[in-house]
């Protein structure tokens, strides 16, 4: 059983920085002028190898909600939705928590995550979703403190994450091999380690961001594959959105 996972739960800050509160949007699911031509819907396409996809809504769950239900059913079949209540209070670790929970429900041989404000090619992640091994992602994109999940290796050739909430300066406080853009998608193939992860994370750091998750999952001394995106977009702003569509029109 291979499970997705995606979570679209946050407010979008940045996404509607400027809009007036009728207005706002869950950045998921905007669109200009066509439902196909969403964030999720590409991701669900990408996702299509799964058998189950967990999608984790919270900031405008019912749009989310109405929005999987028009979908066509082939798709709409496969989804299974939950809310994230503590959307507003808690940081993103919570919404991949929930996740995990509901994945493990359908007793997966492995699960995929990707956070929802992505955008990327097809082909690297077929190469993702199709290893063996669990995968840790980067993208060739430059490191910007303000908005860059860092992947680096450190002097025992251990990985880590670090990442700034309040999308500051950034500070790393070991010496590092490697440091790269992380490309905020994740396969999950030791389902005892993970099942460990979430719970030290649920017992211990239930107010910290998704990447604490996947630290406790590393730390449990997994083998890991290190893949690329050829094409990687952290959609934080609608003008990332309007680069993104300048994308599909071209693969359309």
């Amino acid at each position: 059983m291979k499970v997705a996972i995606i979570t679209a739960a946050g407010i979008s800050s940045r996404f509607n920085d400027g809009i007036s509160e009728n207005n706002k949007v869950l950045k998921a699911i905007y669109t200009k002028d066509d439902g196909r031509n969403t964030l999720l819907y590409h991701l669900l396409l990408k996702c299509r190898f799964a058998d189950r996809i967990v999608i984790v809504g919270g900031y405008k769950f019912d749009c989310l909600a109405a929005y999987c239900e028009e979908l066509k059913s082939t798709m709409r079949d496969k989804i299974n939705l939950v809310f994230n209540k503590h959307y507003k209070d808690l940081a993103s670790g919570y919404s991949l928590s929930l996740g995990i929970e509901e994945a493990f429900k359908h007793c997966p041989d492995e699960i995929l995550f990707v956070e929802g404000d992505l955008d990327f090619d097809s082909r690297s992640f077929d190469k993702i979703a199709s290893s063996p091994k669990s995968v840790l992602s980067y993208a060739f994109e430059p490191i910007y403190a303000d908005k860059a999940v860092v992947l680096y290796k450190d002097e025992r050739n251990q990985y880590h994450y670090a990442f700034n909430c309040s999308h500051g300066l950034l500070s790393i406080s070991s010496a590092f091999s490697c440091i790269l853009n992380s490309g905020q998608t994740w396969k999950f193939t030791e389902m005892e380690a993970l099942y460990r992860a979430n719970k030290r994370f649920c017992e211990e750091t239930k107010n910290e961001t998704n990447l604490r998750i996947i630290q406790n999952y590393l730390d449990n001394g997994v083998d890991v594959d290190l893949l690329g995106f050829e094409r990687w977009t952290n959609c934080n702003t609608r003008e990332d959105y309007n680069k993104i569509l300048s994308y599909w029109e071209k693969e359309d």
